[in-house]
């Protein structure tokens, strides 16, 4: 099966590069992981601080990375025309990797401090900050990038067909961009600079984001189950209106108790509770489609990332952000391991599976073929299972050095302090730990998945 328009190819030095990026994102958290337990290894070398800002940095920007080639891949499709210019794509591309890896390289070989200075920080100060500790010049970098990158897809989109899909999609898109513009606001005031830094942080995963991901995961559905685009698109809307609902004002379930109006515990709590509706919703939409389709795609490792999609991020990022996201909880859990545990669980479910699921869509149509060979989604199939049940052990690990965090340092009569607390919790730092290996090992299967099979051809086609 050859893709139905050749600049859907741009797709693939996107997808390649997220997914080494991925890798490298896994391998800092194993460097992590370890640190908690073996408090002094790789330091100097790799000091927690900077291992942390790796690992998260790269998280981003290899999401990104996915989105962009996802975009790529679908919107063509859906446009039904060629995207408006594959050489900006390429330029984009190679622009946001370069900076990209100088910026890690910046992180890993420069003391901070000194990195901002190289920077020019002391011009427009915009660093310091968790998961926006860029330097200003790499942010202004971004935002070039993810401009041009809006203007090839709005582009494609206006001048071609107008589906509920690519619409969603780029309204999200759009969304991204305008909210990262607040990463260059850095109030003196703590209350001020915390209350418009979760502009960036929360409105991104809990608003735009989720419109990315619906769109993504429609298009893959149409694709691998055959059932009608209608049905699929009046899903779409009703779940993106939730998200948008309840994402956009539960935003304030992060201002508890940082010096906002009381008003906020009330606002912040009401609409956080309704936020597991849709992707309660969105598991019902995959699992609905799969039963009703009209053809069965040999991708079934594509329809399992799909389902595997729903399924981890209904529970990541609707059951494990309810389970600390009221005010009267929160007082209690903020900032403790039960935050990391929701943060691990809903990324990986909601964000890297889809990316991963339009990979494993999308890359056998760019090598000519309708789904992968037999071998190579086995492969893909335990990838999945050995990643997945890594990270549920590595959430039930941190939940539960979370519950114990919280019980023996916060509401016991008589509170441990915070490092006899840790030592007490050792054992489910080791646990994930273990849990991160196999985790590991599940990732390099699925990097394995690209390289065996790949001689044998399949010769089963599907209408579209």
């Amino acid at each position: 099966m050859m893709m139905k328009y050749e600049s859907q190819a741009v797709a693939k030095p996107y997808f390649i590069a997220a997914i080494a990026l991925f890798v490298g994102q896994v391998l800092f958290g194993l460097i992590l992981a370890t640190q908690y337990v073996v408090g002094d290894f790789l330091f100097p070398e790799i000091p927690f601080n900077v291992a942390r800002m790796v690992h998260t940095n790269l998280l981003i920007v290899w999401l990104l990375f996915g989105f962009m080639g996802a975009s790529y891949f679908l919107v063509p499709e859906e446009s039904e025309r060629e995207l408006y210019s594959p050489k900006l794509a390429m330029i984009l591309f190679w622009t946001f990797l370069t900076a990209g890896v100088l910026t890690i390289l910046g992180y890993l070989l420069v003391p901070y401090a000194g990195l901002a200075a190289m920077t020019g920080n002391d011009i427009w100060p915009t660093m310091g900050r968790e998961f926006l500790e860029q330097p200003t010049i790499t942010k202004i970098g971004i935002v070039i990038v993810v401009l041009g990158f809006i203007f090839n897809i709005g582009m494609t989109v206006l001048t071609g067909r107008k589906t509920v899909i690519s619409v969603v999609l780029l309204t999200g898109l759009v969304g991204l961009a305008l909210f990262f513009l607040f990463a260059f606001y850095n109030p003196v005031n703590l209350v001020l600079d915390k209350f418009f830094w979760w502009w960036v942080i929360h409105l991104w995963v809990e608003g735009v984001w989720e419109l990315i991901m619906g769109a993504i995961l429609a298009f893959v559905l149409i694709k691998v189950t055959g059932v009608d685009r209608e049905v699929i698109e009046k899903w779409l809307y009703v779940i993106i209106a939730m998200a948008l609902i309840t994402g956009v004002i539960g935003t304030g379930h992060h201002y508890f108790y940082i010096g906002t109006p009381e008003y906020w515990l009330w606002l912040g709590s009401i609409f956080s509770a309704l936020e597991p509706i849709p992707f309660f919703m969105m598991a019902l939409f995959a699992f609905n489609m799969v039963s009703r389709r009209r053809r069965d795609h040999p991708n079934k490792a594509a329809v399992l990332w799909a389902l595997g999609t729903a399924v981890l991020a209904f529970l990541g990022a609707g059951v494990w952000g309810f389970m600390h996201t009221l005010a009267p909880v929160n007082y209690y859990t903020h900032g403790s391991q039960i935050t990391s545990a929701h943060g691990h669980l809903a990324f990986f479910g909601a964000y890297a599976l889809i990316v991963i699921t339009i990979i494993s869509y999308a890359m056998p149509i760019i090598r000519g073929q309708v789904a992968a060979p037999e071998i190579t989604q086995r492969f893909e199939k335990w990838s999945f299972w050995l990643m997945a049940s890594g990270m549920v052990t590595i959430t039930l690990a941190l939940t539960g050095a979370g519950v114990l965090q919280v019980w023996l340092q916060r509401m016991a009569e008589e509170p441990m302090s915070f490092m006899a607390t840790q030592e007490s919790i050792a054992f489910f730092y080791w646990l994930r730990l273990a849990a991160g290996f196999v985790f590991t090992i599940g990732l390099l299967v699925y990097v394995a998945s690209f390289f065996v099979g790949q001689k044998e051809s399949r010769s089963t086609t599907v209408s579209e």
